[in-house]
């Protein structure tokens, strides 16, 4: 009995201390997070360093440290986990993002985003994976199938949304914003498939039907993802515009608006779906549906909560991969040969420009065919900005790979560890290289960008979670965005398409009129939106009507003063 107890007391006293290293290291991980962003604030008019730089190198710096305290055995405080990026931190990223996107500049942009996200993250998979076949072969990386092949390239086709979202700026740059990111999306989601797809079919005997296979696989997840984003927004706006949560507690709001795009993408994995596009395409509709459906106080709540998960999975993200750079146990593969990694990863950054060069450059001129406005094309200082800006490869990419040559964040085969140290100096590389330039290359390239910043005004009223007025349409079109509080009650009329003529010179000018039209029919009275909530005691647009009757009567007092 006696030695029965002293085991017991044993083992509880390994799985309290083990508890407790796991305590430490999360208050470090908490510390280092703290610093980022006091850093970040520090170093915020600096014009070469942002926040996802801040970071990578506060845990390079770190890592070392660690490298140093533990004699060489570990450089991170966490293990890297899939289950970890993909669950809980890419998905705030990328609702934050639908949520804050430019609606009208996305879905004029749609069609050449969809080319540069799904045909050119195809036609850079097919050039990054003939060209690893084909240089590798002379050099001594292990073992690699074809699979790993495959898995290379639709690895290193991923670009890095999450960085761009630091380097870009929304408001200045609008047009080449929405393409970058909407294309990293799109991307990134693209990828997924692929990798997925490679994991799944017999890549051994590729034929035609396989191909087909293929092509339907993508397109259904494509459009079955999609869908259930849509939907999942369309009931979180419906269930908050007829039970009114915010008459009782605005946190039942805020915490429905949560759960259902969480829910959303979740939902997409549990059915193997791109979680990706879905949670996307959620945070665009709920910024047009659900946000204008409660009450004030929670549209401010939301709007800086989903901002501020993102900034802190952002935050998360590049300084766990700055600590895992410095990962001795997959360096320790390749010491003996240091030659051949550099010339893997200089083979892999080379083949990555080479693939976006491949389809940015064609994919603009065609686009550029099928538009009748000039100011609407792509020049070719855009097309080198895009092609520059979409260069960065990160966590996408990092957890694609693990998935592919490590078991649980270890490996034991140096070919898989080659490959691991390679993609991890490939992002490296690219998010500090690239990402220190991008601002610079945009200033240089494109100094009109300036005109953006200027002409654009932040409305205190806005009809969306991050409303800019900026004169996107031609023919003084009504964008999705409300004036300034001068101008708060009058908005341009959409001029309807009287010609088949004009359906042809101006496609996305004609396809907005009827979808608002649509919209303010069927939609929005049924789920709610800016300007069709119905009035009701103790509802959410009761109190915005109160709050808009005085910013009037306000703005009223200020001009007969003024007078």
């Amino acid at each position: 009995m006696a030695i029965e107890l002293s085991s017991l007391f044993t083992r509880l006293g390994t799985v309290s201390a083990s508890n407790y290293n796991s305590i430490v290291s999360m208050n470090l991980f908490v510390a280092l997070l703290l610093a980022c962003i006091v850093i970040g604030h520090l170093l915020e008019e600096n014009k070469w360093v942002n926040d996802s730089i801040t970071a990578l190198i506060i845990g390079l710096s770190i890592g070392f440290v660690i490298l140093l305290v533990s004699g060489g055995r570990s450089s991170h405080l966490l293990v890297f986990s899939e289950d970890l990026f993909f669950i809980y931190l890419l998905p705030p990223i990328i609702f934050n993002a639908g949520f804050q996107v430019k609606k009208k500049q996305f879905f004029r942009n749609f069609i050449t985003i969809m080319m540069f996200g799904a045909v050119g993250t195809l036609i850079s998979f097919c050039v990054i994976y003939l060209g690893a076949m084909e240089l590798f072969k002379t050099l001594d990386v292990g073992s690699l199938e074809v699979s790993d092949y495959l898995a290379i390239g639709a690895i290193f086709a991923a670009t890095d949304s999450v960085c761009t979202l630091q380097v870009l700026n929304q408001d200045e740059t609008p047009l080449l914003y929405s393409l970058v990111f909407g294309e990293g999306v799109v991307n990134d989601a693209t990828s997924v498939v692929l990798f997925n797809a490679i994991q799944s079919f017999d890549v051994t005997h590729v034929d035609t039907r396989i191909g087909l296979q293929f092509i339907g696989s993508f397109l259904y997840l494509f459009f079955t993802s999609t869908l259930l984003g849509v939907v999942s927004g369309l009931l979180s706006a419906y269930l908050i515009k007829k039970l009114y949560l915010g008459r009782h507690s605005t946190d039942r709001e805020v915490a429905l608006m949560m759960l259902m795009a969480y829910f959303s993408y979740m939902l997409a994995e549990l059915f193997y779906l791109s979680g990706i596009l879905t949670v996307f395409f959620c945070g665009i509709v709920m910024s047009h549906y659900t946000w204008h459906n409660v009450t004030e106080s929670s549209r401010v709540t939301t709007k800086h909560a989903f901002a501020t998960l993102s900034f802190l999975a952002e935050t998360f993200l590049f300084l766990y991969v700055g600590m895992d750079a410095l990962d001795i146990e997959k360096w320790r593969f390749v010491s003996d040969s240091p030659g051949t990694s550099i010339a893997v990863s200089a083979i892999l950054l080379f083949l990555v420009m080479l693939g976006r060069a491949a389809f940015v450059f064609p994919i603009s001129f065609l686009t550029n065919l099928a538009k009748k406005s000039t100011s609407e094309k792509i020049n070719f200082r855009m097309q080198v900005t895009i092609w520059w800006a979409g260069l960065m490869r990160g966590a996408v990419s990092m957890a694609l790979a693990y998935n592919q040559f490590t078991r649980d964040g270890h490996t034991q085969l140096r070919g898989n560890a080659i490959m691991i140290t390679s993609t991890i100096s490939v992002v490296l590389s690219s998010t500090v290289v690239f990402g220190l330039l991008t601002k610079h290359l945009i200033r240089f390239l494109l100094p009109q960008s300036k005109h953006f910043s200027s002409v654009s005004t932040i409305s205190p009223d806005s009809g969306s979670p991050k409303a800019i007025f900026v004169p996107f349409l031609e023919r003084q079109q009504c964008s999705e965005t409300e004036f300034s509080s001068q101008e708060f009650s009058s908005q341009v009329s959409i001029g309807r398409p009287n010609s088949l003529r004009m359906l042809l010179n101006s496609p996305s000018h004609t396809v907005h009129y009827y979808w608002r039209k649509f919209d303010d029919t069927f939609m929005r009275p049924v789920f709610g939106g800016r300007g069709f909530v119905p009035f009701v005691l103790g509802s959410p647009v009761e109190q915005s009507d109160n709050n808009l009757g005085e910013r009037l009567l306000q703005n009223n007092e200020r001009l007969v003063v003024t007078y």
